[in-house]
């Protein structure tokens, strides 16, 4: 049984934010899984943060998890309104918050790099595509068409044979790949299944929801490349 939506502006702690529940937006006034959402705080100078986590302390708002709700939110004063009080938001809040987006889900992948639930390189994702228990595919956005036709291929044979759903993901440069992975040159890679490759496509799947504008979520994002 998922929790009762709440459906009060203002939430009464980070703990609130239980898992399959829902919240109301602030910025379109729809009752939306938290999933699906950023939690806002006011920090102690007066300036309204993102709590990626959901852990800060304070009572916090829910706005979804799109530029376009971010804006609305900002245009109609929600975070004014909803913390009743005069707030600060920067310049480029709604760019920020898309910058800690992104740097959240780099941060996980890194994790799945320390966790080995990653095959680096092209032979290697190729052949841990043919062999290997894998759930996401990566290329870097820069990556040449050539290797990318190719593991297209190697792709199609194994989820052709499987059924399974394979993510792919091409929203990372070779520079933000390299970093994640602390090694240089990295183009292509495959993520094998664990706890950190889970909390990476989450991640992933927030961030590119942001930048879409799109609410609904990727349960089985399935052979579908996503590119920035």
């Amino acid at each position: 049984m998922h929790p009762a939506p709440q459906h009060d502006a203002l939430d009464s702690g980070p703990r609130q934010a239980q898992p399959g529940g829902e919240r109301l937006c602030a910025a379109t006034g729809a009752v939306t899984p938290v999933a699906d959402m950023i939690r806002f705080v006011v920090a102690p100078d007066g300036t309204v943060v993102p709590d990626l986590k959901r852990r800060l302390p304070g009572r916090g708002i829910w706005i979804t998890a799109t530029r376009p709700a971010l804006r609305s939110a900002l245009a109609r004063k929600a975070f004014a309104k909803s913390f009743k009080r005069e707030v600060r938001v920067t310049p480029d809040f709604v760019e920020s918050t898309e910058r800690l987006l992104e740097r959240a889900a780099l941060d996980a992948l890194a994790m799945v790099r320390k966790a080995r639930n990653a095959v680096i390189g092209f032979a290697k994702t190729e052949a841990a595509l043919a062999h290997d228990r894998v759930v996401a595919l990566i290329r870097a956005s820069d990556a040449a068409p050539d290797g990318v036709r190719k593991l297209d291929a190697a792709l199609r044979h194994r989820t052709d044979e499987t059924g399974e759903n394979i993510a792919v993901i091409g929203v990372f440069s070779s520079a933000q790949l390299d970093l994640a992975f602390g090694r240089s040159n990295v183009i292509h890679a495959a993520l094998l299944a664990g706890h950190e490759s889970k909390t990476f496509l989450a991640r992933t799947a927030r961030f590119e929801r942001f930048q879409a504008g799109v609410a609904d979520r990727l349960e089985n994002p399935g052979h579908r490349e996503r590119n920035g």
